[in-house]
């Protein structure tokens, strides 16, 4: 049985693993931490996730049990120092911070507004998208975990596959998230139920810290450049998920057809589904789940690809569990499916 740490189990995407974990028993949680809520048991604080009820949250500087794999759900700030100290510790690490993700010094810091003082291990981490990175993935010991909007973008884009060849070095991604995937968990009162109640906009237009994200891997595995990305966050007045229209063309004629393309690359993965047409993609088939549907409708050379993802499960804390199984040489569907 893997024991599991977690620090920043008291926010968001920590509550969410916990509550993944809560019901399987391949992994224990051993240890969780919120400097808010130090003190105070699992029950106390979320008294509707089953167990273990007991565990009380400690202090981030509390000592870590021995050997224990430790998920990082805490602030990027935090993840830059903390990832590389528990690693030379011994622990195996999965980070669900942005930090070691992008492999450009100068784009992370831009595009973070924080300066990187421990970049070296960035080329020590595998980007844990498992439907892209599986091989790496199995048995490694650090893992950065995508973004929420990112993995929305770049694994569909992925499972296009050879027609990759033949796009332009082009992509305009218009992504629509609830308020707990943009930033819910700020005192900005732009991101409240008071903000988005009979409201919709967009929000850091071109400047959203996960465009740079979608550059650098979603042409990653072909012989294509990295393209320019067009990439526009909504918010939503919903809680959970994310929709995404992303806009490609070919450069000439497709020697494949698109939707036979992603059926056959998809056919093997657990948790990627093939709707017959874009307009079934819908936030509240994908809420809850780990599931990331996809569907799409060519109009002469542009290819217009839709899909839909819990930025909680999928896009943060199911892709984490997603990650810790393979990590630890478990079935990579363990505590995913009903």
């Amino acid at each position: 049985m893997t024991e599991i740490s977690i620090l920043g189990a008291g926010g968001l995407t920590g509550k969410e693993l916990l509550s993944l974990l809560s019901h399987q028993s391949t992994h224990q949680v051993v240890h969780i931490t919120s400097d808010k809520l130090a003190g105070k048991t699992l029950s106390e604080v979320f008294p509707e996730i089953p167990f273990p009820k007991n565990l009380t949250f400690r202090k981030h500087e509390d000592p870590l049990p021995r050997g224990s794999l430790v998920v990082l759900a805490v602030p990027n700030e935090v993840s830059i120092e903390a990832a590389p100290k528990f690693l030379n510790a011994g622990h195996k690490v999965i980070d669900l911070s942005g930090v070691y993700r992008l492999h450009n010094r100068e784009i992370f810091e831009k595009a973070y507004k924080l300066e990187h003082t421990r970049f070296s291990y960035v080329d020590k981490a595998v980007f844990g998208i498992p439907e892209m990175f599986r091989e790496k993935l199995l048995g490694a010991d650090f893992v950065s975990n995508p973004g929420c909007f990112s993995t929305s973008v770049i694994l569909p884009v992925f499972l296009l596959n050879e027609l990759r060849k033949n796009l332009k070095p082009r992509i305009v991604a218009d992504s629509k998230s609830g308020v707990s995937g943009a930033g819910g968990r700020t005192e900005d009162s732009g991101f409240s139920y008071t903000g988005v109640y009979e409201n919709f906009r967009a929000y850091k237009v071109t400047t959203h810290q996960h465009e740079p994200e979608i550059r650098e891997y979603v042409f990653l595995k072909s012989d294509l450049p990295e393209p320019e990305v067009i990439f526009v966050p909504h918010l939503l007045p919903v809680y959970r998920g994310i929709l995404s229209t992303i806009v490609l063309e070919f450069e000439s004629e497709p020697a494949s057809d698109p939707m036979e393309m992603l059926l056959s690359s998809s056919q093997n993965e657990p948790f990627v589904r093939i709707r017959k047409t874009p307009e079934e993609i819908e936030l509240k088939k994908i809420q809850n789940t780990n599931f990331l549907d996809i569907s799409l409708r060519r109009k002469g050379n542009t290819l217009v690809v839709v899909s839909a993802l819990d930025n909680l499960v999928k896009g943060a804390a199911g892709q984490a569990l997603q990650n810790i199984n393979l990590m630890t040489g478990n079935p990579e569907t363990t505590g995913l499916l009903p």
